[in-house]
């Protein structure tokens, strides 16, 4: 595990380092390139085309949105359909600070760093040189992080070039040893050779329950800032409200983000209740992991049992509707979402895959900067029995935990948007549009959230938040 502080120089950017090898040759599917090039009044007429009763001038003020905190997301999207056949991209959860540069064909092979300079030229440079948040401070230019080497030394060799000045690499593990990083008067400070030096900006990818060592509030600037988990990019409960508030706002122009029926604020021993109601399948999760930790699939009783005999130090859950085969006997209280899945196999096997779509605030609105999926390690089945482990067939997730702050990738799963694995997914340019759409739509519902959750003169709301979460764990694990 790499504990040092690196210093990034101008001109060290080497591909070769920065994606799977998979994706580092691979060539864009021409499907995947003409939706990167559309421009909005395009999206804007092809989806108000095929939804006529969307307002063209709702989705348009929409996808022109600028973020004033979530400028930086990546939603995971399932393809699914419901019984009337009405196929939808869902939304699974919209994370702050997210993956996928590293499995991202390159657009243009004319440039090498791809969208990793598209975001820290949109977004990150004038975020930080915005009025926003912040006070203008003196100091060195850094990226902290507490996983995904391979992406974030990425960025850091990026931001270097932008900026054109050293950057410092700053590992930042949930562990005590974390001396090298210090926050005096909401100023971070890092430890090289033996100096101590200010920080003007970071750019985070710590993500790990992040609101344990980063501050709400900071005279150094970050992005994402911490509220931007709290408010649904690492916070499943609060984005679930998030959401519905949302969409009781969108729903005079036709629009809405589509998600999995939820509950939340469930105690531990309310959930056999909310499952049973549910028609026994379900998905339970603990609202503050990611990374594919803390997601419970419930097919079954003895899924069912192994969840209620694991120790948990939260207090409040979540639970959701399950995105499963059509076939299975026991269907979901509604029977809303089914899963799509990928082009079958020549054995005639169906497995499912997400699809993580990445985008980010700049000053012209939210724009995609690059996609891939994930396929599940086994394929569905037409009929569920009580011995299925329905996670190897419903969990998408490619992190490894390998040891405290040690992270693998199965990478054997990962489908790229290039020419070969794209044809297998089943997926079209209207399913992409869409994706993007609702990407948009639950970016913009945790921005507000943000927002809300301060107030005019800029101070956390506390009380309110406690009113969303009232999560004793998690508040104690804020770091004021």
């Amino acid at each position: 595990m790499n504990t040092e502080v690196e210093l990034i120089k101008p001109g060290s950017f080497d591909n070769s380092k920065h994606w799977y090898p998979k994706a580092l040759n691979a060539t864009i599917h021409p499907m995947v390139s003409f939706f990167l090039n559309l421009d909005k009044e395009k999206i804007v007429s092809r989806y108000c085309h095929l939804r006529p009763t969307v307002n063209r001038e709702k989705l348009m003020e929409i996808l022109s949105y600028k973020c004033a905190h979530f400028v930086w997301s990546g939603a995971d999207l399932f393809n699914a359909t419901s019984e009337e056949g009405n196929r939808q991209m869902v939304v699974i959860e919209n994370n702050s600070c997210p993956s996928g540069q590293k499995s991202m064909p390159l657009l243009d092979d004319h440039k090498e760093d791809g969208s990793y300079r598209l975001l820290i030229e949109r977004t990150f440079k004038p975020y930080i040189k915005s009025k926003q948040g912040a006070q203008k401070v003196e100091g060195s230019l850094a990226v902290i992080y507490d996983k995904n080497y391979m992406e974030t030394s990425g960025y850091a060799s990026v931001i270097a070039d932008v900026f054109h000045e050293d950057v410092l690499l700053i590992p930042y593990y949930d562990v005590d040893n974390n001396d090298h990083v210090k926050v005096e008067n909401g100023m971070f400070s890092v430890l090289h050779d033996n100096e101590w030096k200010p920080l003007r900006a970071m750019f985070r990818y710590v993500t790990q329950k992040p609101w344990k060592r980063l501050p709400l509030q900071s005279k150094t600037k970050i992005l994402n800032p911490i509220v931007s988990c709290l408010a649904g990019g690492r916070n499943k409960m609060v984005a679930a409200k998030a959401y519905d508030f949302y969409n009781s706002e969108l729903e005079e122009y036709g629009l809405k983000i589509n998600m999995p029926e939820t509950i939340w604020d469930i105690s531990k021993n309310e959930i056999p209740l909310w499952v049973k109601k549910l028609g026994g399948h379900a998905v339970v999760k603990i609202p503050y992991s990611n990374a594919g930790q803390g997601v419970y699939t419930i097919t079954n009783q003895q899924e069912l049992d192994a969840f209620m005999e694991t120790d948990i130090p939260y207090e409040r859950y979540i639970v959701q509707s399950l995105i499963g085969n059509y076939n299975w006997s026991s269907k979901s209280s509604d029977g809303k979402y089914y899963h799509v899945g990928m082009i079958p196999t020549t054995g005639g096997h169906t497995y499912i895959a997400d699809v993580r779509m990445m985008v980010s605030s700049t000053v012209d609105g939210i724009k995609p900067l690059c996609i891939y999926s994930r396929r599940a390690e086994k394929p569905l089945v037409e009929q569920l029995e009580d011995s299925s482990h329905s996670w190897s067939m419903l969990g998408t997730n490619l992190s490894v935990k390998m040891g405290d702050n040690e992270w693998g990738s199965d990478t054997k799963r990962l489908m790229l948007m290039d020419r070969r694995d794209f044809n297998k997914l089943g997926i079209a340019l209207d399913d992409l549009i869409e994706g993007f759409i609702q990407t948009v739509l639950s970016t913009i519902a945790i921005d507000k959230m943000c927002k809300n959750l301060y107030n005019s003169k800029g101070k956390f709301r506390h009380k309110l938040f406690k009113s969303l979460n009232n999560d004793i764990t998690l508040l104690e694990e804020i770091m004021i």
